[in-house]
């Protein structure tokens, strides 16, 4: 069985956005960048809702040209292009880069998929992650927690219906006092 891990930077009130979407306050410092680049390096598979599949195929499958790109951006770009993808979207026809659509029921495909042998999957997108941690499929999650508040925005959790416990394996801080967390669920 996979592991089905959900990890972003998100603000001390647990937003993983600002009202319309704003990111403008998750800049990670370098150090911060290259600990996400090896988990995305980690990972066999990555899952994204349609909104952050957005954000990031608009940017990455080019991250690499970009005139100041880091060593550390370009490895990701490569990386990104190269990683299977699968975007879960009612709203979209078409999708690239080594990705597949799925238009049906998300919390049947990402169990199926948990079912399978192979290494570690991602999950992004704070209404896909919602349904696969309402369903109990969230084997670790991984926050990035920056120094800021922002009062309202897109939520990292969900309301849930039942307690989850969890397991610390990790912290650590990172410049600019971002604090690293990782929990695994209890099972």
């Amino acid at each position: 069985m996979r592991k089905l891990i959900y990890g972003m930077n998100l603000t001390l009130d647990g937003y993983i956005a600002a009202p319309g979407d704003d990111i403008g306050w998750s800049g990670p410092s370098d150090e911060l960048f290259e600990w996400w680049l090896d988990q995305v390096r980690a990972s066999s598979l990555s899952l994204y809702g349609r909104k952050l599949w957005e954000t990031m195929s608009s940017y990455w499958p080019t991250g690499d040209q970009q005139p100041n790109a880091t060593p550390a951006e370009i490895e990701f770009a490569r990386v990104w292009r190269d990683m299977p993808k699968v975007v879960f979207s009612s709203t979209i026809d078409q999708v690239d880069w080594n990705t597949r659509l799925v238009t049906g029921d998300a919390v049947a495909e990402i169990t199926r998929l948990r079912a399978e042998d192979g290494g570690p999957m991602d999950i992004g997108g704070a209404t896909l992650a919602g349904a696969a941690m309402r369903a109990g499929l969230i084997d670790e999650y991984t926050l990035a927690t920056y120094p800021v508040l922002l009062g309202s925005g897109t939520p990292f959790f969900t309301a849930l219906d039942n307690w989850v416990n969890l397991n610390l394996v990790e912290t650590r801080t990172f410049p600019g006092g971002v604090v690293l967390t990782r929990y695994e669920t209890k099972r």
